[in-house]
């Protein structure tokens, strides 16, 4: 049995697509949901498994997605310079400008609540600075990404 390289590759791309959105979403619910808590318990353990979901599925799914991207680019015969690929290229780098800090920043907020919780302190206002913006990026990335799926069913005409 042969497998069609296009299906193939597009299944993977959708699957991909999946994970990273789902995971962004789904991490980014809990951290805002543990925040709320104000628990350095729960707001440890939390930012400990969104650290590792990023390096165990967002990590892989972002680089999945450019790579299967352009593999259907190929396959599907469009011109990489075509203007809906490009705005589509520019919003996945927006959502990466976004995503890198935010990794570095759930890292902090990780390590600040377990040092307060060593210590039997609060958590300190450092994380709960780090958590805004955090949370102020998230937004650009979400938007970034919620952008990239219209623009990759919709294929539009630009100019």
């Amino acid at each position: 049995m042969s497998v069609d390289p296009y299906l193939l590759a597009k299944w993977l791309h959708i699957l991909s697509s999946t994970v990273l959105f789902g995971t962004g979403i789904g991490t980014a619910f809990q951290m805002v949901w543990a925040m709320r808590t104000g628990r350095l318990e729960t707001i440890h353990s939390v930012a400990s498994g969104v650290v590792v979901a990023d390096w165990l599925f967002t990590l892989p799914a972002g680089i999945v997605q450019p790579l299967t991207g352009l593999w259907l680019v190929h396959l599907a015969g469009y011109g990489a310079g075509e203007p809906w690929l490009v705005v589509t290229y520019a919003l996945y780098l927006v959502a990466l400008a976004a995503w890198v800090p935010v990794v570095r920043l759930q890292i902090g907020i990780r390590d600040m609540a377990a040092e307060a919780l060593v210590a039997g302190e609060g958590l300190p206002e450092a994380a709960r600075r780090a958590f805004r913006v955090w949370f102020v990026l998230g937004w650009p990335a979400f938007i970034a990404l919620v952008g990239v799926f219209w623009l990759m069913v919709a294929k539009p005409a630009l100019w």
